[in-house]
This record gives structure tokens, C-alpha cells and sequence, in this order.
């Protein structure tokens, strides 16, 4: 009988270098919104998570279209702090709907 044993999702991730760079991008996504965190209102923190990263474009999840109408205000501060910080980030797209 041919068991399969569960592995954690780094064991997973070593062993496979598409599951590798995904992990990695998402680490990276999660890096991201740490650095310019402090740059969102405290109220809508929590209604933001990382993205995909595709190239020099970022997406940020947002629960809500009236949490996404706010943070458009602060986009392009988040993208002048992560260029400061040596992200080569020319957009931020933001995306409603809570997943």
C-alpha cells in the first residue's frame, strides 16, 4: 500500500521550484506591505492584504470598494516609499473583494 505522508507547505515548496517561487513572491508581497503599512490609516489596515506581484506592477487586496476609495488617496505615497526603499514598483492596483 502506497502511503502518502502530509508535508508542510515549505517542504512542498523546496521540493518543487515553481512552489518555491511562488512562496518567494508571496513572502516578498507580505515584505512590501509591512514597509509602507505605516502609511495606511489605522482604520484600514485591516482591510488590506498582499497581492500578486507582477513585474514593476503590485496588487493589494481590499475587503470593501469605500476602503479602496480611501486607500487610492495614499497610492502614490505607497509607491514613492517602496521606490525609497529600493522596490522597483511603478503602480499598485487595488483590488475589492474579500478571498
Amino acid at each position: 500500500m502506497n502511503r502518502r505522508h502530509p508535508v508542510s507547505l515549505q517542504q512542498a515548496a523546496d521540493e518543487s521550484p515553481t512552489l518555491a517561487r511562488l512562496a518567494q513572491r508571496a513572502r516578498e508581497s507580505g515584505e512590501r506591505l509591512k514597509a509602507i503599512e505605516f502609511l495606511i490609516p489605522l482604520q484600514l489596515r485591516a482591510a488590506v492584504r498582499p497581492g500578486p506581484i507582477e513585474g514593476a506592477d503590485w496588487c493589494l487586496l481590499v475587503d470593501n470598494s469605500a476602503a479602496a476609495a480611501k486607500l487610492r488617496q495614499v497610492v502614490p505615497a505607497l509607491v514613492s516609499e517602496l521606490s525609497r526603499r529600493g522596490c522597483e514598483v511603478n503602480s499598485i492596483r487595488l483590488k475589492v473583494g474579500r478571498g
